[in-house]
C-alpha cells in the first residue's frame, strides 16, 4: 500500500509551458472533441430513429459510436482543463479511473470490431443463414458479452497496474494516465502476475486479430467469386469502412505500445497517443458514413428534419410577431 501513501497525485505532461500555446492546445482539442462528439451522436441518433437501420451491422456500429464517445471523453476533457487552468495535476483516484475507463472503452471497441468482422463474414459467406445466425437475441448477447467480459478484464489490468509501488516520481510522460508510462515509475520490474496478465492480453489481442484476418480472407475470396460486378461493389462497400477502421485502430495502437518508451519526454511521445486516442473516434463516423448509402440517407433525413423543424419554428414565431403587431 506504499504507493497510496507516497503518491497522492500524478503530474501529466503538458503540450507547452507557454500560455498562448496552452490556449491553442485547448482550442484545437476542443474542436477535435466537438467534431467527434457531433459525428458519433449523429450516428447513434440516426440508427436509433431510422427503422431501416435496425439491422445487426448498424446495431454494432451504434455500440462502436458509444464506445468512441466514451474513450475520447476519458482523455481529452482533462487535458483541456489542465491547459486552460495552467496545471498538470491529476489525483491518484482520477488516474485510476482514467486508466480503467480508457482500457475498458478501447478493449470493448476492439471486441466489437471483432464481432463486426464475424457479422460481415456471415452476411457475405453464409447469406442464407444470416437472419438465423445474426438474430436480435444473438446480437444483444454478443454485444453484452463484449461489454461485461471487458469490465472484468479492465478491473484486473488496472488493479495489477496500481498494485505496484511508485517510487520513480509522479511525473507521467503523457497527457493522460497511460499504463506503459505508469510502469516506468515503478520501484522494480513488474511482478509475475502483471507479466502473466500482459502475456494473456497479447495472446487475446492476437487471437482477435487473427480471427479478423481469417474472416476477411474468406470474405474477399467469396466476393471475388460473385459474377455480378454491381453485387461485388456492394459487398466491398459494406466491408471496406470496417476494414479501414480496424486497420486504423490496430496500427496506431500497436505502434504506440510497441515503440520503446523514451526516458525523456519527446514530441513523438505526445503525438502517437493522439493518433490512437483521438483520431479513431473522430474519423470513424466519417469513414462509415462516406460509403454507406443507407447511413448517408438516414443522416441526411435527420439533419434535414432538424433544419426543417428549426425553419418551421422561426416562421411560426415571425407569423405570431406579425399577427401581434397588426393587432
Amino acid at each position: 500500500m506504499s504507493n497510496r501513501t507516497t503518491v497522492t497525485e500524478f503530474l501529466l505532461l503538458g503540450f507547452s509551458d507557454v500560455r498562448h500555446l496552452q490556449v491553442l492546445h485547448f482550442v484545437v482539442f476542443l474542436v477535435l472533441y466537438l467534431i467527434s462528439l457531433l459525428g458519433n451522436l449523429l450516428i447513434i441518433t440516426a440508427i436509433a430513429l431510422d427503422h431501416h437501420l435496425h439491422k445487426p451491422m448498424y446495431f454494432f456500429l451504434m455500440n462502436l459510436s458509444i464506445l468512441d464517445l466514451g474513450s475520447i471523453s476519458v482523455t481529452i476533457p482533462k487535458s483541456m482543463a489542465n491547459s486552460l487552468m495552467n496545471t498538470r495535476s491529476i489525483s491518484y483516484s482520477g488516474c485510476v479511473a482514467q486508466v480503467f475507463l480508457f482500457v475498458f472503452f478501447a478493449s470493448t471497441d476492439y471486441a466489437i470490431l471483432t464481432v463486426m468482422a464475424y457479422d460481415r463474414y456471415v452476411a457475405i459467406c453464409q447469406p442464407l443463414h444470416y437472419e438465423t445466425v445474426m438474430n436480435r437475441r444473438a446480437c444483444i448477447q454478443m454485444a453484452a458479452s463484449a461489454w461485461i467480459s471487458v469490465i472484468l478484464y479492465s478491473a484486473v489490468h488496472t488493479g495489477n497496474t496500481f498494485a505496484i509501488s511508485f517510487c520513480g516520481g509522479n511525473m507521467v510522460d503523457q497527457f493522460f494516465c497511460e499504463i506503459p508510462q505508469l510502469l516506468t515509475l515503478a520501484c522494480s520490474d513488474a511482478d509475475l502476475s502483471e507479466v502473466g496478465f500482459l502475456i494473456f492480453s497479447v495472446c487475446l489481442a492476437s487471437s482477435c486479430f487473427v480471427f479478423i484476418i481469417v474472416s476477411y480472407v474468406q470474405i474477399f475470396t467469396t466476393v471475388l467469386r460473385i459474377p455480378s460486378e454491381r453485387s461485388r461493389h456492394k459487398a466491398f462497400s459494406t466491408c471496406l469502412p470496417h476494414l479501414i477502421v480496424v486497420s486504423l485502430f490496430i496500427c496506431t495502437g500497436t505502434f504506440a505500445y510497441l515503440k520503446p518508451t523514451s526516458s525523456s519526454p519527446t514530441v513523438l511521445n505526445l503525438l502517437v497517443p493522439v493518433l490512437y486516442s483521438v483520431l479513431p473516434p473522430m474519423i470513424n463516423p466519417i469513414i462509415y458514413s462516406m460509403r454507406n448509402k443507407e447511413l448517408k440517407g438516414a443522416l441526411s433525413k435527420l439533419i434535414g428534419w432538424r433544419l426543417f423543424s428549426k425553419n418551421k419554428m422561426s416562421l411560426f414565431l415571425l407569423q405570431e410577431q406579425f399577427h401581434s403587431v397588426s393587432l
